[in-house]
């Protein structure tokens, strides 16, 4: 009943979203080619090697991306096929410029109806399904149901938002998880998450959060030197904004000229939305700064400011930096990005109080004394001022984040032992229809 409702709303709610998600569509760019796969318009694909299984997996964008590629790696050493499939632009060039050689396809994923989740379904034909994160689409587990098809929920999480939602409607929780055979949580805390809202104990195994292993490949001393200059920055400190969102430019700008007033210091901004590019420039223009966007090449002179405003580079400017910034955190946004890569690469850390999607993650941070939290644009002035002023509280924030990095990997081991255990169980050659 729940499943029929859903699906006779879901097509008004679309009309009524479609035009916000078109114009968003449009400033990000890069959504026109195979636009038709959002309506289940995937190629069809070559049979089966004999004796392959054939793994579906989708990772919503670029984080969840990086994430995977031990995954893909060793999916493909087992001889799983596997098609990969993402939700944003970003994602799917990042997972085309790397994932061709892993994958049997890449696409985006479909719109959760009937008909496109359908018709995706059986040109797909998996013989497991492997969701990320807070992917959980009931058209698509229901056509895995129907079909018999195991569903692995990796890296799970529980949003607060959804979570609260979830609550006032106890009844909807055991229909949307009913269609999930094995669900691996992220923490504890989203393990409780799941077992208050009625998932069985038997469907779930905490694997911690494979985020905690990508690995980011170490820039040599010179690359570093060439990195500076190409970005225009001049000696002394770097400020980092990692992951920014409307507002924390400006928030750091304020830093910035704060901190100079005492510092040799620079920023350097790495947007979330790249095509966000326009507006960051008018804003800078206002600063009295000097500025240089990354996407315009290499810098011709030395700037206050850059802006990576490209893909995939973020772990490679991270190491430029002393002090490092996690977006979407200051109000009035409530998410946060990730503080994982800062962490790996041994940097200290703050954030604002808007950290729900690594909600744990952010609390272990302090209280391990390897980040800071700054509850406004003020304090983050005045925090980032101090921070840069004080070497030896940098390298104690920073060797704390390091040791909290590498007491918490190994998720990605636990996860892919039961990836295998579940492949073992499908017979080869079954397929779907």
């Amino acid at each position: 009943m729940l499943l029929w409702l859903y699906r006779l709303f879901f097509l008004p709610a679309l009309i009524v979203m479609a035009p916000g998600y078109l114009l968003r569509m449009r400033k990000r760019g890069g959504y026109g080619a195979h636009f038709g796969q959002r309506f289940g318009g995937h190629p069809v694909l070559p049979a089966k090697s004999a004796g392959a299984k054939r793994v579906w997996l989708q990772a919503v964008s670029v984080g969840e991306m990086l994430a995977i590629a031990p995954l893909l790696e060793a999916l493909q050493t087992d001889g799983a096929e596997v098609y990969l499939t993402t939700t944003t632009s970003t994602g799917f060039r990042l997972a085309a410029e790397r994932y061709r050689q892993l994958t049997v396809g890449i696409g985006y994923f479909p719109l959760d109806w009937w008909f496109f989740s359908a018709r995706a379904w059986r040109r797909i034909a998996p013989d497991l399904v492997i969701l990320t994160e807070g992917e959980r689409w009931p058209e698509h587990l229901h056509q895995a149901v129907r079909r018999g098809v195991p569903v692995i929920g990796i890296n799970a999480r529980m949003s607060d938002r959804t979570y609260a939602r979830l609550m006032l409607l106890p009844f909807a929780a055991p229909a949307l998880f009913a269609g999930i055979t094995r669900l691996l949580p992220g923490s504890a805390q989203d393990e409780a998450r799941f077992r208050q809202l009625g998932v069985p104990a038997a469907k779930i195994l905490t694997t911690g959060n494979i985020k905690l292993d990508v690995p980011t490949p170490l820039l040599s001393a010179a690359a570093r030197a060439q990195l500076r200059r190409e970005l225009g920055l001049p000696d002394g400190l770097v400020l980092l904004g990692s992951s920014t969102w409307v507002g924390e430019e400006e928030a750091l700008v304020s830093a910035l000229h704060k901190v100079r007033t005492s510092v040799n210091c620079s920023l350097l901004l790495v947007p979330r939305h790249a095509e966000r590019r326009g507006e960051i420039a008018a804003m800078l223009r206002l600063s009295g700064l000097k500025f240089h966007f990354r996407s315009s090449g290499p810098a011709t002179n030395e700037v206050d400011i850059a802006v990576g405003d490209t893909t995939g580079e973020l772990g490679q400017f991270t190491q430029l930096a002393d002090l490092v910034f996690i977006g979407k955190s200051l109000a009035p946004h409530t998410e946060g990005q990730t503080p994982v890569e800062a962490a790996a690469l041994e940097k200290p850390i703050l954030f604002g109080p808007g950290m729900g999607n690594f909600r744990v993650i952010a609390a272990d941070l302090r209280a391990r004394g390897a980040a800071g939290e700054v509850a406004s644009a003020a304090a983050l002035r005045t925090e980032t001022l101090r921070l840069l002023a004080d070497r030896a509280e940098r390298e104690k924030l920073a060797a704390a984040a390091a040791e909290w990095h590498r007491e918490n990997s190994g998720a990605t081991a636990r996860t892919l032992a039961v990836l295998r255990e579940e492949l073992a169980k499908i017979p080869a050659g079954r397929g779907s229809s």
